[in-house]
């Protein structure tokens, strides 16, 4: 339904089709930006008609207006440029066929198009796929609105003269989604919880278990949000987190999500990465976490590349963390030096060695690797959180 009892438009119901009909119009072969402006009018003049007029149809409905508004587009060009006489009239097309999860996946690969650069790729995302208005998404990367409406415009047009009836890559549209979530929470717009709810879509579309992976990361991420900071809006470290205020209704669905997709014996980065999640949040205490499970996990996790130290450098130190609390806080520190010649300016890697030191009861080593780690730190809450940890290794 897409009418509330009161005659209007369900303006959340109204959105929830654009991905369909968006689709619908691109698989036809309509260019990508005109194909969103003539949606764009199409919805105005929803709005407009569908409290008195409600269709029996709106997606189709909705695709016959906006096709309607292409053809009058193409008219107009043509007329302009004079190079024809007459422009015959297009026959309208049958509205969208498909179900909605293969029009959002289809959607998703567009948007997320490997010539675009990550970040059009996201903005595309979230404002052809998910709906969300190029203000909300300004918002929530804090950037005025004329600078991402010019992002979005740029993504359309690179799209220009692509052929979008091709299978896209998986990997890229992961990626994507993984970015989205992990750009944090703020303005208007949860991100992380966007990327939840697209997530949910791809994996009705797709029997590829790294869907499925990548959403149960996400959920048993998601899941400690409520503890992942204080009173004051500053960080608590997962081994400080009252786990009580953790949601257990999203972790058991996340456990569920990696159960199924394991299931098909086919492992990869997000599966492994939800699974070390997974037995961090089911263990009641710091002290409870299997962390020699977690290690042969981030055993595999670094088995996936051929240089974990150089391609994936937060896998190599998350294991240095796991070797450290399964082997003793000693070899985790050999782990670390092991890494100081690729890592030695990162303010990741003195945190883990502060974190390290900190295990092994050498406070006065983690106040001073902390101190280093802040030093380094471009993000201004970590920065804040390792002065802070500094500071209680030194005094405590």
């Amino acid at each position: 339904m897409t009418s509330q009892p009161d005659g209007r438009v369900d303006e959340g119901a109204l959105r929830a089709l654009v991905p369909r009909v968006l689709a619908g119009l691109v698989r036809r072969g309509e260019d990508f930006d005109a194909a969103e402006d003539a949606l764009q009018e199409a919805l105005l003049e929803a709005l407009r008609v569908w409290p008195d007029h409600p269709p029996r149809d709106p997606g189709a409905w909705l695709a016959t207006v906006a096709t309607r508004r292409l053809i009058d587009a193409r008219r107009s060009e043509a007329a302009r440029r004079a190079r024809e006489d007459t422009l015959h009239e297009q026959p309208e097309p049958a509205p969208p066929s498909g179900e909605a999860g293969d029009d959002t996946l289809f959607l998703l690969f567009c948007c997320c198009h490997p010539d675009l650069a990550p970040a059009s790729q996201v903005a595309l995302t979230l404002r052809a796929v998910g709906g969300l208005s190029t203000r909300e998404i300004a918002d929530a990367f804090y950037v005025p609105e004329a600078t991402m409406a010019q992002r979005i415009s740029r993504a359309k047009r690179g799209l220009r003269g692509r052929r979008l009836d091709e299978p896209g890559d998986l990997a890229v549209v992961l990626r994507v989604l993984y970015l989205v979530y992990t750009t944090g929470h703020a303005g208007r717009v949860d991100l992380a919880a966007e990327a939840i709810r697209l997530a949910r879509q791809l994996t009705l579309a797709t029997e590829e278990p790294e869907a499925r992976g990548l959403l149960a990361l996400m959920l048993l991420n998601h899941a400690r949000l409520p503890a992942r900071l204080d009173g004051q809006g500053r960080i608590v470290t997962l081994d400080r987190q009252d786990r009580g205020r953790w949601d257990t209704r999203e972790i058991a669905e996340g456990v569920r999500v990696l159960q199924s997709a394991l299931a098909l014996e086919r492992p990869g980065r997000y599966q492994i990465e939800a699974a070390i999640a997974a037995l961090h949040d089911d263990a009641a205490s710091p002290e409870e976490t299997d962390w020699p499970q977690i290690l042969a996990w981030y055993d595999d996790l670094v088995g996936l590349t051929d240089d974990p130290v150089r391609q994936d450098p937060a896998a190599v130190l998350g294991r240095a963390v796991a070797v450290g609390h399964a082997l003793g806080a000693a070899a985790g520190l050999r782990e670390t030096d092991r890494l100081r010649e690729v890592f030695g300016d990162r303010h990741r890697w003195h945190a883990v060695r502060g974190y390290l030191h900190e295990l092994a009861g050498d406070l006065p080593a983690a106040g001073v690797a902390y101190t280093e780690a802040a030093r380094r730190a471009t993000d201004v809450a970590e920065r804040d959180h390792l002065v802070r940890q500094a500071a209680r290794a030194r005094w405590t």
